[in-house]
């Protein structure tokens, strides 16, 4: 029987037209300061396309935010924090496209 006890939220930027590396620094130095201390964050991480030279992997983002939760309910409180709505508000002029993948784990 599977039984989940936790939540990963999954969040790809592409950044906006002309966007470079100082831009994708800037988003994920924003994600650090602005999401890791929110309430129920238990781990967030910020990184960049590997570059994988395979098929099935998907390079052409330029920020990619894995953001580990207890549970679900500790994500809905993290999606309506004050915190959370300050880094969109700060960075949002960087990206042109948001992905998102919620896992229960």
């Amino acid at each position: 029987m599977n039984v989940n006890t936790g939540f990963v939220h999954m969040v790809f930027f592409w950044l906006r037209e002309g966007g470079g590396r100082q831009d994708a620094e800037m988003l994920a130095e924003g994600a650090r300061r602005h999401l890791s201390t929110i309430p129920g964050v238990l781990r967030l991480q910020a990184g960049f396309p590997a570059g994988t030279a395979r098929g099935v992997v998907d390079n052409s983002y330029g920020v990619a935010l894995v953001i580990e939760f207890a549970s679900a309910a500790d994500h809905d409180i993290y999606q309506d924090h004050p915190d959370h709505h300050q880094f969109i508000k700060e960075c949002s002029s960087l990206w042109s496209r948001v992905q998102v993948y919620d896992a229960l784990v």
